[in-house]
């Protein structure tokens, strides 16, 4: 290719254009799911698509595109940590609370590497106690004494160092952050479908005793690993569990475990929890969940969001960043291999709507030799994808990188591509959507230097 870019002095960094064609001359009839979604005009936000620090976006359509946020996202805020932002019964509870701690010695020990007197963490861990026994504080120091002798028959602190082995990392890891900056915790129950793995876990008492103290070692270490209990610091983890081909309920001793593994949480780790997020969510779960739900606090059901397979990226995304979201759930974080080193968590990501049966131009000027690296992916695909680069001399030649391609959901999640930039021009990225179903373009790009 020949190189037209002779000046030496200082080029501007890529722009960006996106344009929109509309393939339908008449209004196609929308789904039952876009019907419904129409219909919700109280839960819906409108979302725009952010630049990334390297480019500006504009669009040729002034339509925006609105997507259903469950009305259960609203219903929640995170308490402040700030002592100052307490109301005065509260304050009062806390400092009565800490007078009789302080007036035992048997208190004078640590939870979670942080001690229970005079340290400038422990407002934030007698808050979760007070919090979860609704700042009650003869109810708070019983669950404190209760946790303490749970911690001490459970032998805690010998726990955190033991080498349980490394089978069950694929039922529960951390990942990422979310929008606010609390870690992500992943829970995988279609793991289970795996017979040794369940066996494991569950085949006698013994075994389900080590799977249960697996599960404490685990969030023993992210908590104090990810949790800083300082007053403007990160305090809470979100939880995400993915009920895609879990077990049926027919698992007896998964759900003894789990219910067990509940309990031992429920007792012993108040308030780490910011929101448990629900995801692939199967009918047979939303009855269950409908019938226990009356017993419930309202508190507790706020933090409950639960969605089902078809609306389980959108909901992700509302919460975590998609270059925060792991590969299999829709993102483009694939931190956890060395698939693309090009890319990570920190590189962040454009989001831009998909209308139905609309074809979308994303159009990067570049204005220096280089190497321009991309990710792209469409949530479920079925759409069409293809790359170009046009030369801005007139007697340049359109290079086809990657030609019109009918992508599926089979295919490869996450496109990646690169090209040598020798001369000006501009790189022109096509999503062909023929469907009736709106759909939502995630990419990134990098320019890297080069020399001849």
């Amino acid at each position: 290719m020949a190189d037209t870019d002779s000046n030496p002095s200082f080029h501007p960094p890529p722009s960006i254009t996106v344009t929109e064609t509309d393939l339908s001359s008449t209004l196609q009839q929308s789904t039952l799911n876009d019907v419904v979604e129409e219909k919700q005009d109280a839960t819906t936000a409108t979302a725009t698509a952010t630049d990334t620090p390297i480019a500006a976006s504009s669009a040729s359509s002034s339509t925006s595109h609105k997507m259903i946020i469950p009305h259960n996202l609203l219903s929640f805020k995170e308490e402040s940590n700030k002592v100052s932002d307490l109301s005065d019964p509260q304050k009062n509870s806390l400092q009565q609370l800490k007078k009789l701690l302080t007036a035992d010695p048997k208190y004078e020990v640590s939870i979670w590497g942080v001690p229970l007197l005079k340290d400038d963490r422990t407002d934030i861990l007698l808050l979760k106690f007070l919090r979860a026994r609704d700042f009650k504080v003869k109810d708070a120091l019983t669950m404190i004494t209760n946790t303490l002798a749970w911690r001490k028959d459970f032998d805690i602190d010998a726990l955190v160092d033991e080498d349980l082995g490394d089978e069950f990392d694929k039922v529960v890891f951390m990942h990422g952050c979310d929008r606010e900056g609390h870690p992500v915790c992943y829970n995988v129950y279609a793991e289970f479908q795996n017979n040794d793995l369940y066996h494991k876990a569950f085949s006698n008492q013994e075994r389900t005793t080590k799977f249960l103290r697996w599960r404490i070692q685990f969030l023993e270490r992210s908590i104090r690993n990810h949790l800083h209990f300082t007053q403007d610091g990160i305090n809470t983890i979100l939880q995400v569990n993915d009920f895609h081909n879990s077990p049926a309920p027919a698992k007896r001793q998964l759900r003894i475990a789990t219910k067990q593994a509940l309990q031992l949480l429920q007792d012993n780790y108040p308030e780490f929890v910011a929101k448990q997020v629900f995801i692939n969510v199967p009918w047979w779960y939303l009855a269950f969940y409908t019938m226990i739900s009356p017993f419930m606090t309202h508190r507790t059901k706020s933090k409950f969001v639960f969605t089902g397979p078809s609306k389980s990226p959108d909901t992700l995304f509302k919460y975590i960043s998609p270059e925060q979201v792991p590969v299999q759930y829709g993102g483009l974080s694939v931190d956890f291999c060395d698939c693309n080193p090009d890319f990570s968590m920190s590189d962040p990501i454009t989001e831009i709507p998909l209308k139905a049966n609309t074809k979308q131009t994303i159009e990067i000027a570049i204005y220096e030799k280089c190497i321009i690296v991309w990710e792209l992916r469409v949530v479920g695909w079925e759409v069409s994808y293809s790359a170009e680069f046009k030369p801005d001399a007139k007697d340049g030649y359109t290079v086809i990188i990657h030609k019109a391609t009918k992508m599926s959901p089979t295919d490869e999640p996450v496109v990646s591509n690169s090209f040598k930039v020798g001369e000006l021009g501009k790189l022109f990225l096509t999503i062909d959507n023929p469907t009736l179903k709106k759909k939502r373009i995630l990419y990134r790009f990098k320019i890297k230097p080069y020399f001849d």
